[in-house]
């Protein structure tokens, strides 16, 4: 596929994808870095860590997004509905310790999908940033190692409540017909 983070690697990832599915009614940007780890107060982080978690968590999501738009945009236009979702966290509204580098991408994408979002809800595209707590996932261990597993969000169930709220913005008989082939 390629790496998100990395600009060279944007359309490559938009053409397979189109290549693959023949056109696209739904995009999810979950793709995360931390910056940093293990984590470190802003003071101590370099100014690289900070540009990885940006062209990571923001710049690539935008690229991407910006990359498949008029596959997005024909698929509202076709009557399909179009939908991204931008996968967020709870540090990007909550100022927590050494989470810099990571919080400010993601209150960032936050800001950027709420903008994406006005700028073409007329054209029939949604545009949703989620929240899915914290997940049992290698990022959550490599943040946070001493953490209780058993406390933590299946990712499978995270993924769920994700495509339920995306069949939500879907038109009916299109979010049917995925319901049918989950």
């Amino acid at each position: 596929m390629g790496d998100i983070g990395r600009k060279a690697d944007t359309h490559p990832i938009a053409l397979q994808v189109l290549s693959n599915l023949g056109g696209l009614d739904a995009l999810v940007n979950n793709a995360s870095a931390l910056g940093p780890t293990p984590l470190a107060l802003l003071a101590d982080t370099e100014c690289e860590e900070l540009e990885q978690a940006l062209s990571v968590n923001l710049l690539g999501p935008f690229r991407l997004t910006k990359a498949l738009f008029g596959a997005l945009a024909a698929s509202a236009r076709n009557g399909r509905g179009a939908v991204v979702i931008n996968i967020s966290s709870d540090a990007a509204v909550n100022p927590y310790s050494g989470w810099g580098a990571y919080a400010a991408s993601k209150a960032a994408l936050r800001h950027l999908t709420a903008i994406w979002a006005e700028e073409v809800k007329a054209d029939g595209i949604s545009f949703l940033s989620l929240d899915p707590g914290d997940m049992n996932t290698p990022l959550h261990a490599l943040a946070v190692p001493g953490a209780d597993p058993t406390t933590l969000r299946r990712p499978e169930d995270a993924a769920e409540e994700i495509v339920e709220k995306l069949l939500g913005t879907l038109p009916n008989p299109i979010a049917r017909r995925v319901a049918e082939h989950q």
